[in-house]
C-alpha cells in the first residue's frame, strides 16, 4: 500500500476509533442507570448496599499518598582541613609572611601567628598525618596531626577547628598544641587459629594471589561461579609466594577437599617481590570447595573476621 493510502486510511480509522469508544461510554451510562432504577425500584435495604458498595470501591481506588522521609545532617571531620593548615604553618616562618606557606595558612587560621623556626635547628619536615578527630560540641572540633621530620623523629599537634555542619567551612580557631601520641590499642586475638598445612587449598591460594598481584593466568578461573574480582593493574609484583596460611574452620586443614558447599575462610601471608626488594603482605579470603577443588568466593582484606563461618 502507498504512503499516501497508509495516511487515508490512518486518518479514516481515527474517528470511527473514536465513535467506538463514544458509543461504549454512552452504552455504560444506559447500564448504569438501569442499575440505579432496578435498585430504587427493589426498595431502600438495596439502595444504601449499592451506596455503600460504590464508597469501598472509590476509597480502593485512591492512591497512598508517600510517606515523608527525614534525613539528618552529618557533621563534617575537618581532619584534613587541619592537616593541610599544620603541613603550611609549620614550612612558614613569621620573618617572611609572603612565602606560598605562609600565605596558605594564613587565611585558614585567622589570629593564629606564624611559627619562628632558627635555620637549621630543626629537622626537615617530611610528612603530616592526621591521626585522630574528636568533636567537643556542635561546629567546634580537635584533630590530633602527626608531623614526620627527616630525622625520623615524630610530633603531635592538637589543632582547635571550627566547621559547619555542611561541611563548607572551616577555621582553626587557635594556635595548634604539641600533646602526646595516641596510646597503642590491644591487639584482639585473632579468629585464625587453624594452622593451614600445604596442600590442595594453600596451592589454590598461591595460585590466585599470583594472577591478581603479577598477572600471571587468569583471576576468574580460581573464583567461585558468580563472585567478580579485577586483577590489580598494572601489576605491582612480579613474583608472589605463599608463606603461612591460618583458617578460622578446621575444615581448611583437612588432607582432602571437603564436600561441595563448605565454606572456609582464612588469613593469608605471602611475600612479593618487585624491582624494588621483598615485601611482605597478608590477605583476608573466604573460599568454597566445588567439584574437589578450592574456590575464591570473597577478598575480604580490611573487613573483620568473626568466628561462626564464612559469610
Amino acid at each position: 500500500m502507498s504512503p499516501g493510502k497508509q495516511a487515508s486510511t490512518s486518518e479514516a480509522a481515527a474517528p470511527m476509533a473514536a465513535g467506538a469508544r463514544l458509543e461504549a461510554m454512552r452504552r455504560r451510562v444506559r447500564l448504569s442507570r438501569l442499575a440505579v432504577w432496578t435498585v430504587i425500584a427493589a426498595g431502600p435495604i438495596a439502595l444504601g448496599v449499592a451506596i455503600t458498595s460504590t464508597s469501598t470501591t472509590v476509597e480502593a481506588a485512591t492512591e497512598a499518598k508517600p510517606s515523608a522521609v527525614r534525613t539528618t545532617a552529618v557533621a563534617a571531620d575537618p581532619s584534613g582541613y587541619a592537616q593541610l593548615f599544620v603541613s603550611t604553618w609549620l614550612r612558614s616562618s613569621a620573618d617572611d609572611a609572603s612565602t606560598a606557606q605562609a600565605r596558605l595558612a594564613q587565611p585558614m587560621a585567622p589570629g593564629v601567628e606564624l611559627p619562628d623556626p632558627a635555620a637549621d635547628a630543626q629537622s626537615k619536615l617530611q610528612l603530616v598525618t592526621a591521626v585522630r578527630s574528636a568533636q567537643r560540641s556542635d561546629g567546634a572540633w580537635s584533630v590530633t596531626v602527626a608531623a614526620q621530620y627527616a630525622d625520623g623523629s615524630v610530633r603531635y599537634y592538637a589543632v582547635p577547628v571550627a566547621a559547619d555542619r555542611a561541611g563548607a567551612s572551616f577555621a582553626v580557631t587557635g594556635a595548634p598544641g604539641v600533646v602526646a601520641g595516641p596510646s597503642r590499642a590491644e591487639v584482639p586475638t585473632s579468629p585464625y587459629s587453624v594452622s593451614v598445612p600445604e596442600g590442595d587449598l594453600s596451592s589454590a591460594l598461591g595460585e590466585f594471589l599470583a594472577a591478581y598481584l603479577t598477572g600471571a593466568g587468569e583471576v576468574d578461573r580460581y573464583l567461585a561461579p558468580g563472585v567478580h574480582l579485577t586483577a590489580v593493574s598494572p601489576a605491582p609484583y612480579t613474583a608472589v609466594t605463599v608463606q603461612q596460611v591460618s583458617a578460622v574452620e578446621e575444615a581448611a586443614a583437612a588432607e582432602r577437599v571437603p564436600a561441595d558447599g563448605t565454606k572456609v575462610r582464612v588469613l593469608a601471608h605471602v611475600e612479593a617481590r618487585d624491582v624494588g626488594g621483598r615485601w611482605p603482605l597478608a590477605y583476608e579470603l573466604a573460599l568454597k570447595a566445588r567439584s574437589g577443588r578450592w574456590e575464591v568466593s570473597a577478598l575480604q582484606s580490611g573487613t573483620t573476621a568473626q568466628a561462626g563461618g564464612a559469610r
